[in-house]
């Protein structure tokens, strides 16, 4: 699985997502500091990247797309350090890969995972 690593994340989800046997890149490490929300959406969805994200703009702009693709996992923990980040999207990859695969937006909180398959409104969605 490709993915793409938002500023609001740590660098090292990059590296553990690489070390874990994905294609994980992370925006700082492309030096796309300030790239736009839009313009990150784009990349993801030509490169086939899901993206890992703390904001909530990424669900929003998939949404109002229409698309299937890109995916967003969208992190709201109370503990937003590596670690437990790490811990959470371990659990969402052995979950919930086949609806990532499909096109879908995931919230994970503190012990729940909120799954919308894409496009949201389309006949598949929740």
């Amino acid at each position: 699985m490709r993915f793409l690593v938002d500023m609001g994340l740590s660098v090292s989800i990059g590296r553990y997502l690489i070390e874990h046997g994905h294609d994980g890149v992370h925006l700082r490490d492309l030096q796309l500091q300030t790239i736009t929300d839009q313009a990150i959406v784009s990349m993801a969805r030509a490169e086939g990247r899901v993206i890992l994200t703390h904001d909530l703009d990424f669900s929003r702009i998939v949404a109002l797309s229409g698309s299937r693709v890109p995916s967003v996992v969208t992190f709201r923990l109370a503990d937003m350090r590596p670690l437990s980040v790490v811990r959470v999207l371990d659990h969402v990859l052995r979950t919930r890969s086949a609806e990532i695969d499909e096109g879908a937006m995931i919230t994970a909180t503190d012990g729940s995972l909120r799954v919308r398959r894409l496009p949201v409104g389309g006949p598949d969605s929740r």
